[in-house]
């Protein structure tokens, strides 16, 4: 199941914007992070997708969703102006934000190319 993320357990699983400038990864496989929002309907399409990835691909890289109306900082953070959006979070590379309800196919092409995950 993908994990629910706080201002807090970001900082220490993802990334610690408070006190780096500069990107800085801080966790141990690639991950996608899924910002959503309960109300919205594209963002409900893409919930069981990513539940089957994070299943599919247990122990490969991690599924994390920060609700933006919870944490509107991590949102404005990222500049999200929409939802639901993506950040792939490549390990040794900057991240890539995709918006929009990506297809299952989408989603599985861009954690090869952008997370080198198969």
């Amino acid at each position: 199941m993908p994990e629910h993320l706080t201002k807090e357990t970001f900082k220490n699983k993802v990334f610690d914007f408070e006190n780096n400038s500069e990107w800085k990864y801080e966790g141990d496989l690639p991950a996608i992070i899924d910002f959503y929002a309960d109300w919205c309907g594209p963002c409900k399409m893409v919930e069981p997708v990513l539940e089957e990835l994070s299943e599919e691909y247990d122990g490969k890289m991690h599924i994390y969703k920060i609700d933006t109306d919870a944490e509107q900082e991590l949102a404005a953070a990222f500049g999200i102006q929409s939802i639901p959006s993506m950040l792939f979070i490549p390990l040794e590379d900057k991240p890539q934000m995709a918006m929009g309800a990506l297809p299952k196919d989408t989603i599985k092409k861009a954690m090869k190319d952008v997370l080198a995950v198969e």
